[in-house]
């Protein structure tokens, strides 16, 4: 399985490739990650354009199954927020083209799923996907590290069962294999 991770942003947009190796191994290998820098100078119509042109040349290079992409998120500067909507929009567009399933996730829950902490720091989420990885930690790529950690988070709910029952009865009706008869509660 390989999964295509997105952090977009209209000057700088990381992405990440892993491939999960064996079913239920977890064990993740990383394929390919970046950045992607739209000059500043450039309209934001002409930076779309080129993230556009940069993501689709990465999905052609390495074929991923599937694209995570981390979901917006409220700035204090509403104009901030409208942009990565529209690099948000670019990426799902060069996935969707391609018939790749996309799968978002917010900050708090890839942070969450990387250090434990929905709170992390940007260092420590990048520490993390480094020590996951097995890939050698670099000051200036918070980008792409976002982007690996959106992908490694994504396999991490592809992998965990997902609760489905709404109460105790029903998780018990479905999973009965997990009820032990006679044991003793310790109050």
């Amino acid at each position: 399985m390989i999964t295509l991770g997105i952090d977009p942003g209209t000057l700088i947009a990381g992405y990440g490739v892993i491939e999960t190796l064996g079913a239920g191994s977890g064990k993740l290998r990383v394929l390919e990650y970046g950045e992607i820098h739209m000059s500043n100078t450039a309209s934001l119509s002409m930076r779309l354009c080129a993230l556009y042109e940069k993501l689709a040349a990465v999905i052609e290079r390495t074929v991923p199954d599937e694209c995570a992409v981390e979901s917006a998120f409220y700035h204090k500067n509403i104009q901030s927020t409208l942009k990565i909507g529209h690099a948000r929009g670019v990426a799902l567009l060069a996935a969707a083209q391609k018939q790749i399933p996309v799968s978002e996730y917010s900050p708090r829950e890839i942070k969450k799923a990387i250090t434990g902490s929905g709170a992390a720091s940007k260092e420590q989420v990048q520490f993390m996907v480094c020590a996951i990885l097995k890939i050698k930690q670099t000051s200036k790529f918070f980008d792409a590290s976002d982007a690996l950690a959106v992908a490694v988070c994504h396999q991490q709910r592809r992998s965990s069962p997902r609760l489905t029952a709404r109460n105790w009865k029903e998780y018990i009706e479905a999973h009965p294999e997990k009820v032990v008869v006679g044991a003793k509660s310790k109050r």
